[in-house]
């Protein structure tokens, strides 16, 4: 009768340990620094995940936004060095640029100083696991830069506090080895009938504007992105084709290219790439120089 007790015992116990493992859900990943050079931040599970093959162009084929290019560059530099250096909002036009730069500028500083400088791109519905990253990232010992694409906020959303937080705030800080770059079309990320609302119901209207426009402060440089005139534009096509000897003569392929931007209806660094591929295609040659 005791060893059915005792069965009966050991069954229910390891039933409990089952329910509290599941509830605890999977252990923490080991993250492999030595992996890649570029990673994305899955919460649910503490995992970075290596990037083998980022998505990403050559510096020198980003044309038009000279003057942000060679700030970004110099402040990714100085990062990478070990100097001080700012968080970056690069907002504006869309199809500008802004991710692209970015990702090329983290390749050709790492590349160009020989740092294991590493980027992890953490999703916009992913930013209220900030805190959790930083832990990672500070134990870590690596300089990376956290990037996030395509940064904004709906009315409903306050998941910027803790964006404002990790960016420059708590009594922690910022980690000295970590950096935050982010992408959006709007300068102050929150849509202004938010700010609008918050100050026609407000005690103190002055303070919930104050309060909306805070997390791009937390920003110490705003690289503006502004639509490309036609020159800028076809600089950029020049450039694709003669990159991957495409081997169109020029009046051609300037007379296509403005053509395809009239079907968009705008000029931008986004449409030229599409034409680009669009070109590459039709004369089945491979988007890879040589």
């Amino acid at each position: 009768m005791s060893d059915d007790i005792n069965t009966l015992i050991l069954t229910e116990i390891r039933r409990l340990a089952d329910a509290l493992e599941r509830l605890a859900g999977p252990p923490p990943a080991i993250n492999d620094w030595n992996a890649a050079d570029c990673f994305v931040w899955v919460p649910a599970n503490q995992r970075l995940q290596p990037v083998s093959r980022p998505n990403r162009v050559a510096l020198t084929l980003i044309r038009g936004v000279d003057h942000v290019r060679d700030i970004l560059h110099e402040n990714t530099l100085r990062f990478a060095e070990g100097f001080a250096a700012n968080n970056v909002l690069l907002w504006g036009a869309r199809g500008m640029g802004k991710s692209s730069l970015v990702k090329a500028v983290h390749e050709d500083v790492r590349a160009a100083t020989g740092t294991s400088l590493k980027l992890v791109e953490v999703h916009r519905e992913d930013i209220a696991s900030l805190p959790a990253l930083l832990d990672i990232l500070k134990a870590s010992g690596q300089r990376v830069i956290v990037f996030c694409d395509d940064l904004s906020f709906d009315h409903d959303d306050t998941a910027y506090k803790s964006l404002k937080a990790a960016l420059d705030g708590g009594i922690e800080g910022r980690p000295d080895n970590v950096l935050f770059y982010a992408t959006s079309n709007r300068r102050h990320l929150l849509p202004r009938h938010m700010m609008e609302n918050e100050q026609s119901t407000a005690i103190n209207p002055s303070e919930a504007v104050e309060e909306k426009v805070s997390l791009s402060d937390r920003f110490g440089l705003w690289l503006g992105f502004h639509k490309c005139s036609q020159d800028d534009y076809l600089k950029m096509i020049d450039g694709y084709a003669e990159h991957f000897e495409l081997g169109v003569d020029q009046q051609t392929l300037h007379h296509e290219a403005l053509e395809w931007a009239t079907t968009r209806g705008g000029r931008s660094g986004r449409v030229a790439w599409q034409y680009i591929q669009d070109l590459a295609g039709r004369l089945r040659k491979p988007l890879s120089p040589g």
